[in-house]
């Protein structure tokens, strides 16, 4: 058998007044759903149990098929598909994996390629390069799921829905089952890899917080399968469609938004730095210039070492005397939210902020951060400008992420 050329082109999925009544119920599942999912971008369809989320994702590979309405991919219909063809070209990842057990993680991964009738040497190689973009060691391809962490084994779920590099992805609650702290690892890791491969994605969750973060749209359900809202993330927070979406995303959506934002997006204190032996004169003037009225000390490579004491500045030179470390140390590509965690944890109202090579470029405060959630709507970035961010910067956390 021929082997098909791979395909890596996005498509844009469409739902067109899309129902799903399923025989004796008198409500339906999905009612009347229409919105157009860009190619390339994540959908993130939430809502509460019983919205029709999994259901309206479920009807994209025809798991479940329409009652009435149509949903185009690449601006064809899926009726015009045999369900078995159109599965293979379309990844599927969801919450228990659903690995096969008696079957090696390469075997596992290659399932739809065999079934597509690639060779084996081909279907080798790509189970090789799919370990390696998900972060995983080439060693485990001959290992079975049972020796494997939960975390590995959601990744080795994200390489086999990317087997035959489908331009669609359906995700269901991939990560509702993993632990949070490698919940948050996979999440970015996957963020990372959608910078890189750019799939068009519909993304089932219940939590707010993971379609903010994980979002470039995200289409709100109610009971009953009716679309409350479809909007990117900072749209979505700043103007709830209703008040069914605005109890939906919690009254905390101001502190959400922090999720939507940088630190380098936002203007920073200014500091006054030095280094020991300098002149304190000269020191105290830049201080009296700044925003902030301490000094930091810095080494000789301009990275920050810890709040200089006024005994440091008591003699004609500046002394290793600190009154506090500089801590937290915060970096430009931290997100708002996390930045706000480490200074609440530190018990501190500004720390200060470093660049990639680690030197400083300013100070961020409580009250810097306090601002940015008071800001109007065109002060935040889009999701998918964060998102682009985010991902150019290589999230992938691949040492020690994955122990259950």
């Amino acid at each position: 058998m021929q082997e098909p050329s791979r395909r890596s082109s996005a498509e844009t999925i469409e739902f067109r007044e899309v129902t799903k009544r399923y025989p004796g119920s008198t409500e339906a599942a999905v009612d009347g759903l229409s919105l157009e999912v860009p190619a390339g971008e994540i959908c993130v369809l939430v809502g509460p149990s019983g919205c029709g989320k999994t259901t309206a994702m479920r009807m994209v590979n025809r798991m479940i098929d329409v009652t009435s309405g149509d949903i185009l991919l690449g601006g064809r219909s899926v009726r015009d598909r045999k369900p078995e063809e159109l599965r293979r070209e379309i990844g599927y990842v969801i919450q228990q994996i659903g690995l096969f057990p008696h079957r090696t993680i390469a075997d596992n991964i290659t399932t739809v390629p065999s079934l597509l009738g690639w060779s084996k040497s081909r279907s080798s190689d790509r189970a090789d390069e799919l370990l390696e973009l998900v972060g995983l060691p080439r060693e485990m391809r001959d290992r079975y799921p049972s020796q494997l962490s939960g975390g590995q084994r959601q990744r080795v779920g994200v390489a086999r829905a990317l087997a035959v590099d489908p331009p669609v992805m359906l995700m269901d609650e991939p990560f509702g089952a993993i632990d949070p702290i490698n919940r948050e690892r996979l999440q970015n890791e996957f963020l990372r890899l959608q910078a890189e491969l750019r799939k068009t994605i519909v993304f089932v969750t219940h939590d707010i917080d993971e379609a903010i973060k994980m979002g470039d749209r995200i289409a709100v359900l109610q009971v009953g399968g009716k679309l409350a809202q479809f909007a990117p993330p900072a749209e979505l927070l700043m103007s709830p469609a209703s008040p069914f979406v605005e109890d939906f995303v919690g009254a905390d959506r101001a502190l959400k938004r922090l999720a939507l934002q940088r630190v380098r997006d936002i203007d920073l204190w200014t500091v006054a730095t030095c280094r020991a032996g300098e002149p304190t004169a000269d020191v105290r003037e830049r201080t009296a210039e700044a925003d902030l009225d301490i000094a930091l000390l810095i080494d000789g490579d301009r990275r920050p070492l810890g709040w200089l004491s006024e005994r440091g500045l008591t003699g004609e030179r500046v002394r290793t005397e600190l009154r506090s470390p500089a801590e937290p140390i915060v970096e430009l590509d931290d997100i708002l939210r996390d930045a706000l965690s480490d200074l609440l944890a530190s018990e501190s109202m500004y720390g200060p902020v470093i660049d990639a090579d680690g030197e400083v470029v300013g100070v961020l405060s409580m009250e810097v951060i306090s601002h940015a959630v008071g800001s109007a709507p065109a002060e935040v970035p889009g999701a998918t400008e964060l998102a682009a961010q985010e991902h150019a910067n290589g999230a992938f956390d691949v040492e020690g992420t994955d122990e259950e």
